[in-house]
């Protein structure tokens, strides 16, 4: 505790110390443009808000200075290095440590930006975020599905396939909650982390490809105005050369893995049957699935808290949050033991991702503006699209990084993302140049890149640990990285890009 005390302080004092500075700098700068506004009032009004003169709009906030991505950095630092380094302490913390960073990063906003917008925003976005997860997490947890087969390499990729599809119908939280207990149980005496890694790599994310249920992003560009089958229509060819091409490569190292575990047991004899305890549960899991659509944006006659002249969801995060009790209160206990199930996962999901989206509103904000500006507007092309939000997204969660790389390729073609009709028509084609593929580059990106790091997606960390907690030895944040996404997705992003990106023209 006397750590994380001096550790309050310290930042503490140094957001004291940068209020006052910017504060005197605010109010020099004011009085200097109260000045200006004076002399050139009438050339104001010729031009007003323009991104030319430099000023913002009327209801604009000044924008995140650079330096104020650093809490984000440093944070994605101490996740990367806390368990490898520093990881009494980092586990001991770690909820202590991002609660404080997107502190200081909000009070910034709050008290010196007087942005109340981008952290109301930040909030709403965390809440639905981790609503449905808990809700998925916990309803999930009392499932336990039993597959009595041999652990064959066949059998695995047959797993990963069937995981890949229902992460479409329930989401890729969901289907990874559902799935991956069984799927350590089969492998109990051969199990490595490289099963785990596909795992994330195929259900936790490229799976859910094909629908707006399938992955956050791709729900938000659903309420946006993206059509829901649209998705399914572009995103399926891609999506189909993706895990053959990881299952290919899963089949190889699988066929390999001579490991036995078993200690000299006698062979089990197996019945080749699939069992599930706790069936009900799976009510809970469409109770939460169907709430997904009750948006007060979409629906006019659900209850909504009004900002701005925006609407923000509250029933259906109720309605998800009591389905997560009531489903666990009522689960069969059977299933909860045998599932080993308990919180720490959801826990750590929780505490980790209120610090990142705490602390990566000044990096999001710094993209959006660069491709709306007139040195990035040129930039945007399916090309840029694609390989931008591809590589925010393995570090950035994935649904703002969607939503603000298809705010910046609309705008750079003269649409508006707060337009229902623009984005039809930005989906459709034949309005705006390029925009059905600047639209699949920015879909295919954001959920596959999903998988470069542990915070891509928010089950990649919840099935990291619940396979450490079984005692399964993952790598390290950089191990991940190093050892499985540089050599693995990498490559594949690279032939998906030639095949499906790069070979079409402007």
């Amino acid at each position: 505790m006397k750590k994380i005390a001096i550790f309050l302080c310290l930042s503490v004092a140094l957001l004291t110390s940068v209020f006052a500075n910017e504060g005197k700098a605010k109010a020099l700068q004011e009085n200097n443009e109260v000045a200006a506004n004076i002399d050139l009032s009438d050339s104001a009004e010729e031009t007003p808000g323009t991104a030319e003169d430099g000023h913002a709009e009327e209801g604009e906030h000044p924008s995140a200075p650079g330096w104020l991505v650093i809490p984000f950095v440093l944070l994605l630092l101490m996740i990367a290095t806390g368990p490898l380094f520093y990881e009494h302490f980092w586990h001991k913390n770690y909820p202590i440590v991002a609660v404080s960073l997107a502190i200081l990063v909000v009070l910034y906003y709050l008290f010196v930006l007087h942005n109340v917008h981008n952290p109301v925003h930040a909030l709403a976005e965390y809440i639905q975020f981790i609503a449905l997860l808990t809700g998925l997490f916990v309803a999930s947890g009392g499932i336990m599905i039993n597959v009595d087969k041999e652990a064959k390499p066949l059998t695995n990729i047959v797993i990963l396939l069937v995981g890949a599809v229902i992460a479409n119908i329930i989401g890729t939280t969901g289907a990874s909650m559902l799935l991956i207990r069984p799927f350590i149980r089969l492998n109990k005496n051969r199990i490595k982390a490289y099963h785990i890694i596909f795992f994330i790599f195929m259900v936790s994310n490229i799976g859910g490809s094909l629908t707006p249920i399938g992955d956050p992003p791709l729900f938000l560009g659903f309420l946006k105005g993206v059509p829901f089958f649209w998705t399914l229509l572009n995103n399926s060819v891609s999506w189909v050369f993706a895990l053959v091409f990881l299952a290919g490569i899963f089949y190889f190292i699988d066929r390999n893995n001579k490991a036995d575990y078993s200690f000299g047991e006698d062979p089990q004899d197996f019945t080749n049957k699939v069992t599930v305890v706790g069936a009900r549960n799976f009510g809970w899991l469409l109770v939460i699935i169907l709430s997904v659509f009750l948006d007060p944006n979409v629906l006019e006659w659900v209850p909504a808290i009004h900002y701005e002249g925006q609407k923000f969801s509250f029933i259906r995060e109720i309605i998800m949050l009591s389905a997560a009790f009531l489903s666990f209160k009522f689960a069969e206990k059977k299933a909860l033991e045998g599932n080993d199930f308990n919180f720490e996962p959801i826990r750590e999901v929780a505490f980790i991702f209120i610090g990142i989206f705490g602390t990566m509103m000044p990096a999001l904000e710094l993209v959006s503006n660069f491709a709306q500006s007139e040195a990035g507007a040129p930039l945007i092309t399916h090309n840029s699209l694609y390989w931008g939000t591809g590589a925010l997204s393995g570090f950035l969660d994935n649904a703002p990084t969607y939503l603000n790389f298809l705010t910046a390729a609309m705008a750079a073609k003269g649409g508006d993302i707060g337009q229902v009709k623009d984005v039809v028509a930005f989906a459709a084609g034949g309005t705006y140049a390029d925009s059905v593929l600047a639209l699949k580059a920015i879909s295919i990106a954001a959920v596959f890149f999903g998988a470069m790091t542990y915070i891509g997606n928010g089950p990649n960390f919840m099935v990291k640990s619940i396979a450490e907690q079984i005692g399964i030895k993952m790598p390290s944040f950089f191990g991940y990285i190093l050892r499985f996404s540089i050599p693995i997705l990498l490559p594949l992003f690279f032939i998906v890009w030639l095949i499906f990106f790069y070979s079409h023209p402007v």
